[in-house]
């Protein structure tokens, strides 16, 4: 039986506020739920206090009710504390200050080292060969070097007073301007190095016929030379849209089963690398992160495989219950 309190609640905001059947009967289970635990505790539901609240959260946590779940019953519980406030009954509001538990953040979503290494290998045959040159190029940098799409979109093919971010393949290197006007140094991987420089063999074919790569024009006024390494069709630097785009087709003739995304290979150039070495910090420094929290996320990523690699190969792991293999 629901409270009377309660009762009187509902039919205001069914009456008065005018709410929807559908929102009143959920706000009648979260309040019948309210008095039901004020009950438990052994106190009207107008001394309820912040502490009871919090453990009654606890509670719900515990038994697997999610964050979204739990704040959504607070905010029907809080709305009632008002209506008790605004009509004298209650001198503050129990609810006002708890929040829910934070859902927690989902695992990036990263490649098996398989299905990045296929994803690479990838070569389309039918496409034509200056934007195969170019997306085979964009594969191997943002897998082979963890940068970010605005790092890669950003590259200039030099350096220069102006540029954000410059190739030295000489070196073997990317020089890119990350988060917070941070720069720092990529180590290019010898096969991203090799699709770049098949890539500039053919990236000037890409530029209007009108000008020339160094400016100058073939009849007419200069011409301000483009300095982005990675271009569209129609000579200007590629944007970040046009990536996503690229890659997502690339992956599905790839063969993959799930689109990748630019950030999908950073993922799984981090957590590949971590796998391999251990070394926490060098994946820092690799991904240009201020803060080593922010790589951390990558062990639980690193965890799932070595937990994969336990279940499979440790005869303990495939013990069947009741002890049969």
């Amino acid at each position: 039986m629901t409270d009377p309190l309660v009762q009187r609640y509902l039919d205001h905001v069914r009456f008065e506020k005018r709410l929807a059947e559908r929102t009143v009967a959920l706000y009648t289970l979260d309040l019948d739920k309210l008095a039901h635990n004020a009950a438990l505790a052994g106190v009207a539901l107008q001394q309820v206090q912040s502490s009871h609240i919090r453990r009654w959260v606890a509670q719900m946590h515990s038994g697997g009710r999610s964050g979204r779940g739990i704040a959504l019953i607070l905010s029907g519980w809080r709305g009632f504390y008002t209506w008790l406030g605004r009509e004298g009954l209650v001198t503050s509001n129990p609810v006002l200050d708890v929040r829910a538990p934070k859902a927690p953040k989902p695992l990036p979503k990263a490649l098996a080292v398989a299905q990045a290494v296929q994803f690479a290998n990838f070569e389309d045959e039918r496409a034509n060969p200056w934007l195969e040159a170019r997306d085979a190029a964009l594969v191997e940098l943002l897998y082979g070097g963890g940068l970010r799409l605005a790092e890669v979109t950003g590259l200039d093919v030099a350096a220069s007073a102006s540029a954000r971010g410059w190739l030295d393949l000489q070196a073997g290197e990317a020089h890119v301007l990350g988060k917070g006007n941070k720069r720092r140094i990529v180590p290019v991987g010898a096969q991203a190095v090799l699709a770049l420089q098949r890539w500039l063999l053919v990236r000037d074919q890409g530029l209007p016929a009108a000008s020339h790569p160094c400016g100058h024009s073939v009849d007419g006024p200069v011409v301000a030379p483009q300095p982005a390494l990675f271009i569209g069709r129609n000579g200007t630097r590629l944007s970040a849209q046009s990536v996503w785009k690229r890659l997502r087709a690339r992956s599905l003739q790839a063969g993959l089963a799930a689109p990748v995304h630019p950030h999908m290979l950073r993922h799984s150039f981090a957590s590949h690398v971590l796998q391999s070495s251990s070394d926490l910090r060098g994946v820092q420094e690799l991904l240009g992160h201020a803060n080593i929290r922010t790589t951390q996320i990558y062990t639980r990523l690193d965890f799932g495989h070595l937990t994969k690699a336990y279940d499979a190969a440790h005869p303990r792991a495939r013990l069947k219950p009741g002890g049969s293999k």
